[in-house]
């Protein structure tokens, strides 16, 4: 039986990351400031709160697309769903189209929406803060011709909504720019290993979620691939400094 991929993909970090279009190139490449990894997290909280507090209103339609191979066959399912934010009333979801299998419908992509919603209510205790995890800084690379810090990431205690692995932070902005990890936890025995990847871009002040994918190996057999594509995003904000 299938289950959800990636707990709404530890979903405390996705929008408080604040976005997608098209990546601003930068030809100046040299070095950022040499930092300790105390130091890139601590900008990096400072930023994202800051761009918080200025992200009034996000909307955009997400497209959905689970694959399952196994047992010489495959099946998959899609959706699109419909997405507000708004910074009173949290996020709403509406499913606008679905096709494909039922069943991976129903266990997967429906899932993937719920567990986001439920990983709202716990977004303080597995926000990726330096209350929550531990960072090791590894070294700078370039994203799309910007400068990021590579800092490997560990949870201080095992959750369902956090995961281990590497993220890259803009060496400009202090903001999350790629996740490369897995699941802290896993959230079934029938898992045996979930990869996570997630790509985020710069649209005006903000950075958002451009695409997802987590790739599920299943015990029984098989593989699952979940990927989502967030849109084009419409936002509304008060002007940053």
């Amino acid at each position: 039986m299938l289950i959800p991929l990636h707990r709404g993909l530890i979903l405390a970090i996705l929008l408080f990351s604040p976005t997608r279009g098209i990546r601003p190139q930068i030809s100046n490449t040299a070095m950022p400031a040499a930092l300790t990894s105390v130091q890139i997290v601590g900008e990096m909280q400072r930023h994202n709160l800051a761009r918080t507090e200025a992200l009034k209103s996000l909307k955009s339609i997400r497209h959905y697309q689970v694959e399952y191979r196994g047992f010489s066959k495959v099946i998959e399912a899609r959706m699109e769903v419909e997405y507000n934010y708004d910074a009173k009333l949290g996020k709403r979801f509406r499913i606008v189209t679905e096709s494909g299998s039922r069943m991976l419908f129903d266990r997967v992509l429906k899932r993937a929406l719920e567990s986001e919603m439920e990983a709202q209510q716990e977004k303080e205790v597995s926000a990726l803060t330096s209350a929550n995890y531990k960072f090791h800084f590894e070294g700078i690379e370039s994203l799309e011709g910007r400068p990021a810090y590579v800092l490997n990431v560990e949870p201080l205690v095992a959750s369902k909504f956090m995961y281990k692995g590497k993220i890259w932070v803009d060496a400009a902005d202090f903001a999350l720019e790629k996740i490369e990890a897995e699941p802290a936890k896993s959230p079934s025995f029938w898992i045996s290993r979930t990869r996570i990847k997630q790509i985020f871009a710069k649209t005006g002040d903000f950075w958002l979620p451009e695409r997802n994918q987590s790739e599920t190996k299943v015990r029984i057999g098989g593989t699952a691939v979940l990927t989502i594509d967030y849109g084009t995003y419409q936002i509304g904000s008060n002007a940053m400094h």
